[in-house]
C-alpha cells in the first residue's frame, strides 16, 4: 500500500486537501470536513460539506451571521452526583469564557454568542478516552476548549477529566458532536 504525503503540522492527507480543492471547496472548509470525517475518505469530507449546509455556512460567515454555541460534554464513567456534575460544569464555563476573554481574537465570538441568547448545551460522555477524544478534535479544528480536571477532593479521584467545556460556530460544534466515532 502506498504511503500518503501528510502535513506534519495537522496530519491531514494532503492529497485528500487536493481532491476537495479541485471540486471546489474552500482551504479551510476542506480541511474541517476532512477532520470531521476522520480523515480517510475525500468522498466523505465531500459528501458533509455539501450535504451538511457546511458550504452555506461559509457564505452566511461571509456576510457575517455566525451563530456560536457553547458545549458542556460531561464524563459520565464517572457517576457524579447531580450537585457535582452542576459544580463540574459551572467550572468548565468559567474555565472555557475566562479564556474567551483572554484572547483578542474571541471577543468577537463572545459578542455574537451573547447576542443570539449565549446558547449552551450539556451532553453526556461515555468516558474519559470519549472526551480526549473530542478534545484533539476541537482542537484540530482550532474551537477553543476547557478540559476541567478534578482536584479529588469530595466524589472522584484527583486529575479525573470530568467536563469538556467547547465553542464555536453552532453549525461546526453540531457536526463535531455528532461524528459517529463521538457517539453522543
Amino acid at each position: 500500500m502506498e504511503s500518503q504525503p501528510l502535513d506534519s503540522e495537522s496530519g491531514v492527507d494532503e492529497s485528500l486537501v487536493a481532491l476537495l480543492l479541485e471540486l471546489g471547496i474552500p482551504e479551510a472548509a476542506a480541511r474541517q470536513a476532512l477532520a470531521l470525517t476522520g480523515g480517510h475518505s475525500a468522498e466523505a469530507a465531500a459528501q458533509l460539506y455539501f450535504g451538511s449546509g457546511l458550504d452555506s455556512q461559509e457564505e452566511d460567515d461571509a456576510q457575517g451571521s455566525c451563530y456560536f454555541k457553547m458545549v458542556f460534554v460531561v464524563n459520565m464513567e464517572l457517576s457524579m452526583g447531580a450537585g457535582k456534575m452542576a459544580a463540574q460544569v459551572g467550572h468548565a464555563a468559567i474555565g472555557l469564557f475566562q479564556l474567551l476573554q483572554e484572547k483578542s481574537t474571541h471577543r468577537d465570538m463572545i459578542n455574537q454568542w451573547d447576542e443570539h441568547g449565549a446558547k449552551k448545551v450539556v451532553l453526556q460522555g461515555s468516558n474519559t478516552d470519549q472526551l480526549l477524544e473530542l478534545h484533539a478534535l476541537a482542537l484540530s479544528l482550532e474551537l477553543p476548549t476547557y478540559l476541567v480536571q478534578d482536584a479529588g477532593r469530595t466524589q472522584v479521584p484527583a486529575g479525573s477529566h470530568t467536563v469538556l467545556a467547547l465553542m464555536g460556530e453552532e453549525e461546526m460544534v453540531n457536526q463535531l458532536s455528532s461524528t459517529p466515532d463521538i457517539g453522543f
